[in-house]
């Protein structure tokens, strides 16, 4: 029997899970794994089971507190990417306009798609730094649109948008009926007391995160969306559908985690801001790249000035072993991602062999 309904696939994580391996990883756009020796765990602080609800008490304070909001506004998510499908489909009814920023992490895109919205688009482009313009979002919205869609700290460049640009935009899509969603997920890779959630910014913002990307704990898939609470009780019931219950186990870990932010935010503070200036010797050091240089975040996303990046990318990972995000994943084949959040020394050495093969592929 064959299915009329289109396929829907990502192919950026299809590519993530299967062909992103090598020794030298610069694919992985978040800090790496960390410890779970380094938690203050023991067996008997963790249990298989519990009785079901809509988010584990514990939990739900934990990121009430963490964002300043009431506990009604936090749903709790498998990670930053189902946080993002159940924000959408609480938000969007087939047929109704998204406008998403371009380029742009490609698994949103998809979900829109999936969804059975029209996607429309808006640029921010390379020569402004991937600024987040308010007036480009404002001249390709229409009386349809129904959601914004931005990322902050942007994927895949980690340019960071101002409170300002954000409340702007907010104004701008409320003017028009319509609501902005936030992707945060790398905005904790700041390190900024003062870098508040945009949820803060208007009624009509909704934001999603999670502790993968900056600290490192992707294992516990803690994501969280912020949203009103009648749409947060709307996203618990669509979560039905898919999580129903999540592993209570994970949620225990996730609980410790936040009860020891603090520390692991060190830890991945200080691997950062070691890590940062190597890349950023690296891209001085290379007259065919161009960069933004970010000053916050894990990623980078250089231009190849001459050359393919397809091909810089095959010879990467077929002699050295080494592996980069291709950049026809964010829709600018001539950009290539880098991640920051690996092991100094791993790092050090990739990007020598990134060098080596910069050389071979001009000569």
């Amino acid at each position: 029997m064959t299915s009329s309904r289109k396929e829907i696939r990502s192919m950026y994580l299809e590519w993530a899970k299967l062909r992103s391996g090598a020794k030298y990883n610069l694919a992985t756009s978040g800090l790496d794994g960390f410890p779970l020796a380094k938690l203050p765990v023991k067996i008997e602080d963790l249990e298989l089971s519990i009785g079901g609800s809509y988010g584990y008490p514990q939990l739900q304070d934990r990121l009430a507190r963490k964002n300043g909001v009431a506990t009604e506004c936090m749903v709790a998510a498998n990670g930053t990417s189902m946080a993002n499908h159940l924000a959408m489909a609480a938000l969007l009814e087939p047929g109704d306009e998204v406008l998403i920023e371009q380029p742009t992490y490609e698994p949103l895109l998809t979900v829109a798609k999936y969804l059975g919205a029209t996607v429309h688009r808006f640029a921010r482009r390379f020569e402004n730094g991937f600024n987040l313009d308010p007036r480009e979002v404002e001249r390709h919205m229409t009386p349809r649109t129904r959601l914004v869609v931005v990322t902050n700290l942007h994927n895949p460049s980690g340019a960071r948008t101002p409170d300002s640009s954000l409340q702007l935009i907010g104004k701008i899509a409320q003017s028009r009926g319509a609501q902005v969603l936030v992707d945060e997920v790398y905005l904790d890779a700041c390190f900024d007391p003062q870098a508040h959630s945009a949820f803060h910014l208007g009624d009509n913002f909704i934001v999603t995160s999670s502790l993968t990307k900056a600290f490192g704990l992707s294992g516990l898939r803690c994501g969280w969306v912020l949203a009103p609470a009648p749409l947060a009780e709307r996203m618990w019931r669509i979560n039905d559908l898919f999580g129903v219950i999540p592993a209570h186990v994970a949620e225990l870990l996730s609980v410790i985690a936040f009860d020891h932010l603090k520390e692991i935010e060190t830890y991945a503070r200080t691997r950062l801001q070691t890590n940062r200036p190597i890349l950023q010797r690296f891209l001085n050091s290379r007259s065919d790249l161009k960069a933004i240089r970010a000053d916050a975040g894990t990623i980078a996303f250089p231009q190849l000035i001459s050359g393919k990046v397809d091909a810089l990318c095959q010879l990467l990972r077929e002699k050295y072993d080494t592996s980069v995000v291709p950049g026809y994943f964010f829709e600018m084949p001539d950009h290539f991602r880098i991640g920051i959040g690996g092991k100094t020394e791993l790092l050090e050495e990739g990007l020598k062999r990134l060098g080596k093969a910069l050389d071979e592929i001009a000569a």
